[in-house]
């Protein structure tokens, strides 16, 4: 008989006592303390940049290369070679990232965590990972899961034939589950597509910031739209989808085409007889799910998707017969064995079938998923797979460029690249920024600044907003290029165009007399500015600054792809372009996570905007100070007063009045209130209200100033 277990079970995952559970409409800022350092076993002093640095890169190539066609009897190798298995795991370790958010995508291994590790889309690329386990345990420290992921499909592509556009090294790893991730509301895997369709008939309705069309899927269901066979339906869920991937027509393409010239799907079982995903897998599993204990389920007996077969006569080869099969042959739908929709050649050579992955003696049926189909029934997709039939050379040169943008695409610019194999050439996607001039006298361009007649107010909220598109998601954005001065930038309504002229037209000329850049006048400008509002609070403080910021040029600026960047609110400047569904505080926490702020660096950085008077349109919501330009903790010492009551007067309005005679003292928005309101956060309030404090108000709300401004050095890594 089992006694009651005497030690309460807190490590339980699903606590039912979480201030959550009990108040499910409570600001949760967990998206703000997910990378706390307790997790990283490596020490403060650990770079990764140099560690990477230091592999001896051709002995790495060579491991990897022979670890292609090294087959193991615990997961054998389809036609002994795992280049479909490894391009597959860095095609969805890649393929999550969206450019809404910029949120997703290869850059930190997270494949290897719930609940990517247990998507649906992702079974057993916990196999995959496994067969890397030798080359990570003998590189060690010195090679990143995120960089091994992606490089594994590189070599896999080399090995097959293909010549790779190149390679970047240094993606870290993370060491949990990011939190900040949005992956769909829906409670069940695959769940129908209508979820996060307002109307499932216009593509264009995937709910934002979603690119994938249903739950635990990288892009699109290979059957059809919910599972519905129609490649024409099929085709427009893809366009929108490789879109929101910041892909063409072109690019996805070559991205479907080269991704199913090699390897297979597998579907030739009983998928009711696989086990549980890893996540839920037994512990006897050791991290690993799927698992088939019933039938063999391994080599021709695999399922994974369901769907069954290769897309081409020569699966291990980089060749054109993706083209020459689709192309080639008139298709009919049917089924897999595993009772999946696909299609089939009609009436097909023999010649041109690929053999069976245990035996070459027999030949078996190739196959095209409604993603496929989609590439030739979508007239424009059709004219293009035309093209690539036509010109092998050109399709494989376009694939490259393509793989390589997927796989690279949230690595950020080049100055984050490291390693032998990064392409010489400019790509536009990266948001190329010219080398900056650091010799110039910085204390002229502040004396220049000081004597323009610019405000605090103007000096302070320019440089901010040149800042904060940084997104640490896929390291875009930032103050470094000067691009608030280009299209788009200098017409969106968050920046206020009237007032960024206005600036600008200062600044520039600052910028032009003294040889500094644009960039760094900018955010010298608001630095100046931070330190007039201290010394008139009486604090004498001097801001760090890194000159070498250089200016990007409208030529080395994609528009359109700046598009998801503008902002449409902004806590830390009290604005919202029109109201949302979500509430202003959970939109702060989000632009927050992005910049990289911690909950305290927000809650002093919103502190200290306000009372510097920085709020979009001059508006006074959230100043509750009166000595507007004095960088002062009063905006906390006011929130915290018992002396105040709190009245809302609209959706997102709030009148602050007087105990004692009922006079309206202040406005005020949601996000300004949440700091008093949250307890998490009112703890951050109260600590810089206190006395004591004044001083340490002032340093912090440096240091958080100086974080969003050089968010985006990376010119700076060593």
């Amino acid at each position: 008989m089992s006694e009651k277990c005497p030690v309460p079970h807190g490590a339980n995952t699903q606590v039912s006592s979480s201030s959550t559970t009990w108040w499910p409409k409570a600001l949760n800022l967990d998206i703000l303390h997910q990378y706390d350092t307790k997790t990283n076993p490596f020490g403060k002093d650990f770079s990764y940049r140099k560690a990477v640095a230091s592999i001896n890169y051709d002995e790495l190539t060579a491991d990897l290369t022979k670890l292609m066609t090294d087959s193991q009897v615990w997961w054998p190798a389809d036609w002994g070679h795992y280049g479909g298995l490894f391009i597959r795991m860095a095609w969805h370790s890649a393929g999550t990232y969206r450019t809404a958010d910029g949120r997703g995508g290869a850059g930190n291994g997270t494949q290897r965590f719930a609940p990517l590790n247990s998507w649906p889309d992702n079974g057993n690329l916990d196999k995959a990972r496994r067969l890397l386990w030798p080359i990570k345990k003998k590189y060690g420290n010195k090679l990143s899961w995120a960089d091994l992921m992606i490089l594994a499909g590189n070599v896999a592509y080399e090995s097959m034939g293909l010549k790779t556009f190149g390679f970047a090294f240094g993606r870290e790893d993370v060491w949990h589950p990011e939190k900040d991730i949005y992956w769909g509301s829906e409670k069940e895997w695959l769940a129908p597509s209508d979820t996060r369709y307002s109307d499932v008939e216009k593509p264009e309705s995937l709910e934002n910031p979603l690119a994938a069309v249903q739950m635990g899927l990288i892009y699109v269901n290979p059957e059809g739209v919910n599972g519905k066979p129609d490649p024409l339906k099929t085709a427009e869920m893809i366009r929108v989808t490789f879109a929101r991937m910041a892909m063409n027509d072109e690019e996805t393409v070559a991205l479907t085409a080269g991704g199913h010239t090699v390897g297979k799907a597998h579907g030739n079982g009983d998928a009711g007889n696989l086990g549980a995903s890893p996540e839920g897998a037994d512990i006897s599993e050791q991290g690993l799910g799927w698992m088939n204990h019933k039938t063999r389920g391994v080599g021709r007996d695999t399922v994974t998707s369901g769907v069954e077969g290769a897309w081409t006569t020569h699966p291990t080869q980089w060749d054109n017969g993706y083209f020459d099969m689709l192309l080639g042959y008139e298709w009919q739908l049917t089924k897999s064995p595993a009772g999946a929709n696909q299609w089939e050649p009609v009436d097909i050579a023999q010649t041109d079938m690929p053999v069976d992955v245990e035996d070459s003696k027999v030949h078996v049926k190739p196959m095209m998923t409604d993603a496929d189909m989609a590439m030739i029934k979508d007239p424009a997709y059709l004219e293009i797979s035309k093209k690539f039939h036509a010109d092998p050379p050109y399709f494989s040169e376009v694939f490259a460029r393509a793989w390589f943008k997927l796989t690279h695409r949230d690595m950020g610019p080049k100055a984050r690249y490291v390693g032998p194999f990064v392409p010489a050439e400019d790509l536009i996607w990266q948001d190329v920024v010219p080398a900056g001039n650091k010799d110039y006298n910085h204390n002229l361009v502040k004396q220049k600044i000081a004597e323009s007649g610019l405000s605090i107010s103007e000096l302070v909220s320019t440089a901010w907003d040149s800042a904060r598109t940084f997104r640490g998601s896929d390291k875009r954005g930032g103050a470094n290029g000067a691009r608030i001065r280009l299209e788009p930038q200098k017409h969106w309504e968050g920046n206020e165009p009237a007032r960024l002229h206005k600036v600008l037209s200062v600044l520039e000329n600052i910028a032009t007399s003294t040889g500094a850049s644009l960039a760094d006048v900018i955010v010298l400008a608001g630095n100046v500015g931070i330190e007039q509002a201290a010394k008139a609070a009486g604090t004498h403080v001097e801001i760090p600054f890194a000159a070498g910021r250089g200016d990007a040029t409208q030529d080395q600026t994609d528009v359109d792809s700046f598009a998801p960047l503008e902002p449409l609110h902004d806590g830390f400047r009290n604005w919202l372009k029109k109201d949302y569904i979500p509430t202003p505080e959970e939109m702060l926490l989000d632009k927050a996570s992005l910049l990289g702020l911690t909950a305290a660096e927000m809650t002093v950085l919103i502190g200290g905007l306000r009372v510097l008077g920085t709020n979009h349109g001059d508006t006074k919501h959230g100043v509750f100070t009166k000595n507007v330009g004095h960088l002062t903790n009063d905006f906390f010492v006011n929130l915290t007063d018992m002396s105040f009551v709190w009245e809302p007067v609209g959706e997102n309005l709030y009148n602050i009045r007087s105990r004692h005679n009922g006079q309206v003292i202040y406005t005020a928005t949601r996000v300004d209130l949440v700091f008093g309101s949250n307890s998490i956060l009112r703890s951050y309030a109260e600590h810089y209200a206190q006395d004591d404090n004044k001083h340490k108000f002032v340093t912090d709300f440096v240091a958080a100033w100086v974080k969003v401004m050089n968010a985006d050095r990376f010119d700076l890594l060593g």
